[in-house]
């Protein structure tokens, strides 16, 4: 008989050994880190993020995990959620895309919260990471959600659950009832991301983070999950994803580091619309000789691919968001405001932005309509292509690898800008100088205890 997934996975696991990553991967480990916690101090003073703060902060724990922006501790779960709904609220963290799109850096506020917790040094930190990464791409590759109902972020307890119990130190059979624990209980419905969607948008994973920690922890004491939690008569491929085989070798470096393959956002949008947002801004300064886009502009006229189409260019909300989940999850929204504004960045989604006359005119006269020589080309390229029309002429422009695809990465000193803008009027310059340097070096970090504190003024 074939070994059980939950086992397969469970010794991938536990062989796994950060002394199989490269320079190259810690690197990029590093970069996300930097890319991640930027995210999250950027988002600091959101409803979301107060609320998963405040709920976060009512059990103090001594030792365990610290709640970023502030020098409390918590529960590694509680830490995770409260964190990683920050990382998530802006839509600006990075995105991996296959038969499932995801979040991989979504891992991250679960893996800093368990390896804090458990005082473990920056060279396993990144250990996790990658291990985090790893798994949930792969669980994208092999099977699509979306299609099914699901939203993406249920694969996200059954990979928190694997880093966990790996910080942890379980053994085999203690990561297969982690696995199994994390899977039977998490599932997610794609309702998240229909429609006009809500705040609980950057919650989803941060909670499905929770629940993977909260999953390791019942294993680590004992607990044991339910049999053939996959392949079983109502296991997790007959009611939830489909029969699927995952890509694992017996050795982790024997195979290309999933990390590498992920995209850093260069916009705070969804990542199907990075390209057509980058298309836009090509298009604004020929544009702009003419006058404001909202005065010249006849018609937009939007091709992507099905994908895309499905998820941010197809609901009826997109053509007037009311609030900024939808905003960023508009193909046409961003597309016009990069047209009227020749920027799309984070002031883009305020609301009087989203209020504006201005930018309600540009989404009457835009369509959107799948491109079948686009999607043709998805995964592989993530292409968007404009056309705009005024009296006296058209322009159009087609984008194939936005800036921050691994085709067209973004450069160290751009994820270093990147941090420090969202960081701006939160932290001082001194304060970002240091978790710069920290976050650089993080390998040699013996208590991550003292890197998360930078996050705050007050803290050491």
């Amino acid at each position: 008989m074939m070994e059980a997934l939950a086992e397969r996975l469970a010794r991938y696991v536990h062989a796994f050994s950060p002394e199989d990553l490269s320079e190259a991967v810690l690197h990029e480990a590093k970069r996300r880190l930097i890319d991640t916690l930027g995210c999250a101090v950027g988002a600091r003073g959101t409803l979301p993020g107060q609320i998963a703060r405040t709920l976060a902060a009512s059990g103090p724990a001594r030792k365990g995990a610290t709640l970023w922006g502030t020098v409390r501790k918590c529960a590694p779960d509680l830490a995770a959620f409260a964190n990683g709904t920050d990382v998530r609220y802006l839509d600006f963290n990075d995105t991996y895309l296959s038969k499932e799109p995801a979040h991989p850096s979504d891992n991250i506020p679960a893996a800093m919260a368990v390896a804090e917790a458990e005082g473990v040094g920056g060279r396993r930190l990144l250990g996790a990471i990658v291990l985090g990464y790893e798994i949930q791409c792969r669980l994208c590759d092999a099977a699509s959600l979306r299609i099914r109902g699901w939203d993406h972020v249920t694969y996200g307890p059954i990979s928190t659950a694997l880093l966990a119990g790996w910080l942890m130190g379980l053994g085999v059979e203690g990561l297969i009832h982690a696995v199994s624990l994390g899977a039977v209980s998490n599932n997610a419905l794609r309702q998240t991301r229909v429609g006009e969607l809500s705040d609980w948008k950057a919650c989803a994973f941060a909670n499905a983070a929770r629940n993977g920690i909260f999953a390791a922890s019942l294993a680590r004491l004992g607990m044991t999950g339910p049999s053939a939690i996959f392949e079983g008569e109502k296991g997790f491929f007959n009611a939830v994803s489909g029969a699927f085989s995952l890509s694992l070798t017996e050795r982790a470096r024997r195979m290309p580091f999933k990390i590498l393959e992920s995209y850093i956002k260069y916009y705070p949008v969804e990542y199907h619309a990075q390209s057509a947002v980058a298309a836009a801004l090509a298009i604004y300064p020929k544009l702009s000789k003419e006058g404001r886009a909202s005065r010249v502009v006849e018609a937009i006229r939007i091709k992507t691919p099905m994908v895309s189409y499905e998820i941010i260019g197809r609901d009826p909300e997109k053509w007037s968001p009311k609030t900024r989940e939808t905003a960023d999850h508009s193909l046409p929204y961003c597309v016009a405001v990069a047209l009227e504004d020749g920027d799309v960045g984070l002031a883009q989604f305020e609301p009087s932005h989203l209020r504006s006359g201005r930018i309600r005119r540009l989404l009457e006269k835009t369509e959107v309509k799948e491109g079948p020589d686009l999607s043709a080309l998805y995964p592989n390229s993530i292409s968007n292509e404009i056309e705009v029309v005024t009296r006296s002429g058209r322009w159009t422009e087609r984008v194939d690898f936005p800036r921050g695809h691994p085709k067209n990465p973004m450069s160290d000193r751009e994820v270093e800008d990147k941090f420090r803008r969202l960081c701006t009027g939160k932290l001082t310059e001194r304060r970002m100088d240091r978790i710069m340097e920290s976050l650089w070096g993080i390998e040699k970090a013996g208590d991550l205890g003292k890197v998360t504190a930078l996050l705050s003024e007050r803290g050491s």
